[in-house]
């Protein structure tokens, strides 16, 4: 193409789905603001880089092995198309185990303040989830002061990062015969810290070479992400600042209001986004905003720690990743907070055009053209305020256009673990029993939990949604976390009302019930609510007595970070079959390959799977929930019965 040619770019609605994001992406190209959405459409990915063909970890190299015919030559080391591709997956997992429980030992140390009394700002606001969590680790409860019982689970949950043998203390949740299959290949996680340096290690140049026995080490490094540092975020989280029931909340980019200061929060860490909550709240600077002109402050979430707040305040939210930078095209943001993970640079090329104050507050993200106020939980206040100065300061000197679009969707979001498990079981006798009872009869045919990322390389929210819609049509109850949680959001599929589009038998389970036919359960590092909902399930009985027995699956449709494939990869290690959507990065027809694919499957795992179409991806799903069910022998589904008396002396004897 000659430089005086002028690209064509695809139209606004063949990138996105989501409608507000379309008409900020033309008004960003009017305005001659490049956005991420375009971005991804002028960056074309190297082939061999894309399929793992390529490797980078000494300086011999790099080497490029040809994925069309990958077995035709090796490294200069010597390193073949195997060896290459467990390494590099390897280190992506490796640095998606770290991102997670990093973030995880962030919220241990706050949990520990808090229980010192270093830090007066927060506090312990679920204390039953703090006894069920230390009763569930061994710790006797009984005639413990908060204080004290804090302190002893604190030094029980150290152990997750600080552990050099033994097993990581949270695998005790974990069903027997799923541990047992740990155990046989060796795989339970120690200690965070050991498991992502010894993999790191091992895939150093001349040290492990086997791609089975790499693979023992990134199985191990991804389960210390989910049975470690993921899950002690979300119940640390849940027990200081509430464990989130079903709250009602808007969704997309509608929250905006033209006559009020609008500050969005946008990362994963909970306690800046609380304590700048109780900032929006203090009189002194409602006043201050009216002072101003405005009619009060909005506070509006992003991503993950906005899917939070959503689930434990009911929190508006104005849009999932691929909408982060849209959202300012608006003109009406005043501030954009961030903290860690998921945080683009090219925030702050957009913000400067459209004079939005991009403000960093982590020290583990700092950001090249943004301001940063770090946030620092023992004077929290410090950080907030500030940032609520600039906010109100800019509302008054706005100096470019607003334009708001008016989308806005209500969904019900907050189903925490606890919760379903009341909603099923009730009050006193909380159970996922009538679940399980519900897919042995055949109501329900399965679960599946989609979650994850939205990706530039499609069409952004429109796997999600088509995936979604085709398996609740099919009997399958969908439990949803992350971004993936906010596209269907959108669409209006989180709310009872939308119980109709699910097929006959879960529409009726939802109206009984008077739930969605999709479950939001929370933000990405979330995903952990779906492992011991899927523990419960197989505790609750008629359904096998490992993870893998389920009749359910997985799937991230649009993933992108290395997070996702940890995730993906500690789902399958605890078996389920999790397939992901847009590429996975190793080549086809190669021993690894086939290894992830089918062998971890064969050894009591679950396994991966990969379609990009959202109708193959279902039914790979589908298949596989059905292939489960026939091994459970429920693949016919039984009739309802009416319990008759000597059945109820049975169910008391």
């Amino acid at each position: 193409m000659k430089k005086t040619e002028k690209k064509i770019r695809a139209g606004a609605s063949e990138v996105t789905a989501c409608e507000a994001t379309a008409q900020m992406l033309e008004k960003a190209r009017a305005d001659g603001v490049v956005l991420d959405l375009d971005r991804g459409q002028d960056m074309k990915a190297c082939p061999i880089g894309e399929e793992s063909a390529c490797c980078k970890h000494c300086f011999m190299g790099p080497c490029r092995l040809n994925p069309r015919d990958p077995y035709k030559k090796v490294g200069i080391c010597g390193a073949t198309i195997d060896t290459i591709a467990a390494r590099n997956f390897g280190r992506m997992v490796a640095a998606g185990s770290a991102s997670h429980n990093d973030h995880g030992m962030h919220i241990l140390k706050l949990f520990k303040d808090v229980i010192d009394g270093k830090v007066l700002d927060f506090g312990i606001k679920d204390v039953l989830k703090l006894e069920q969590l230390a009763l569930s680790l061994g710790i006797d409860v009984e005639g413990k002061e908060v204080q004290e019982l804090g302190k002893e689970l604190y030094e029980e949950l150290e152990k997750t990062f600080s552990n050099v043998d033994g097993e990581m203390p949270l695998t005790r949740r974990v069903p027997e015969a799923t541990l047992e299959t740990w155990r046989k290949h060796g795989v339970v996680p120690r200690g965070a810290m050991l498991e992502v340096m010894e993999l790191m290690s091992r895939t150093h140049i001349g040290c492990d070479q086997e791609y089975e026995n790499l693979t023992k080490q990134i199985t191990r490094t991804a389960l210390a992400d989910g049975w470690g540092g993921s899950m002690i975020a979300t119940e640390l989280s849940d027990i200081m600042f509430g464990s989130p029931v079903p709250l009602q909340a808007e969704v997309n980019m509608g929250v905006l209001k033209e006559d009020h200061v609008n500050v969005i929060v946008h990362g994963h860490e909970p306690a800046m986004f609380e304590a700048i909550l109780a900032g929006v709240n203090d009189p002194f600077f409602i006043d201050q905003a009216k002072e101003k002109g405005a009619e009060g402050i909005n506070l509006v979430g992003m991503c993950c720690s906005g899917a939070e707040m959503m689930s434990r305040h009911g929190i508006p939210h104005a849009g999932n990743f691929g909408s982060t930078e849209a959202v300012m095209v608006t003109g009406a943001v005043d501030a954009m907070v961030v903290d860690i993970q998921c945080i683009k640079q090219g925030l702050a090329a957009v913000a400067k055009a459209y004079d939005t104050h991009l403000i960093t507050t982590n020290p583990r993200c700092h950001i090249e053209g943004a301001s940063h106020v770090e946030f620092e939980e023992t004077d929290p206040r410090k950080c907030t305020d500030e940032i609520l100065i600039r906010a109100i300061s800019r509302f008054s000197t706005r100096s470019v256009p607003v334009v708001i679009p008016s989308q806005t969707r209500k969904g019900i979001h907050g189903f925490s673990h606890e919760y379903i498990e009341y909603m099923l079981g009730g009050t006193f006798r909380g159970s996922y029993s009538p679940l399980n009872d519900n897919i042995i009869n055949g109501r329900i045919r399965g679960v599946a939990g989609v979650v994850g990322c939205t990706n530039p390389k499609v069409r952004q929210d429109s796997v999600h949604i088509e995936l979604v819609k085709e398996l609740i049509k099919n009997d399958v109850l969908v439990l949803q976390t992350g971004c993936s949680q906010i596209a269907l959001a959108k669409e209006g599929l989180l709310v009872p009302e939308a119980a109709p589009l699910a097929g006959p038998g879960l529409a009726e389970v939802c109206e009984t019930v008077g739930m969605p036919p999709v479950l939001g359960l929370g933000s990405c590092v979330d995903n952990t609510r779906i492992l011991i909902a899927a523990s419960a399930m197989v505790k609750a009985g008629g359904l096998g007595t490992s993870i893998a027995d389920l009749p359910a699956a997985g799937c991230a449709p649009e993933w992108m970070s290395e997070k996702a494939l940890a995730i993906g990869h500690y789902f399958v290690a605890s078996g389920v079959f999790t397939v992901f959507g847009i590429g996975f990065p190793i080549v086809k027809d190669t021993k690894y390959h086939d290894y992830l694919f089918r062998g971890m499957e064969d050894l009591g795992y679950g396994k991966w799977g990969m379609a990009k179409d959202p109708h193959a991806i279902a039914r790979l799903m589908i298949d596989h929930i059905d292939k489960k069910r026939k091994q459970l022998g429920i693949d016919k589904a039984r009739e309802r019965t009416l319990v008759d008396m000597s059945d109820r002396r049975e169910l008391v004897s």
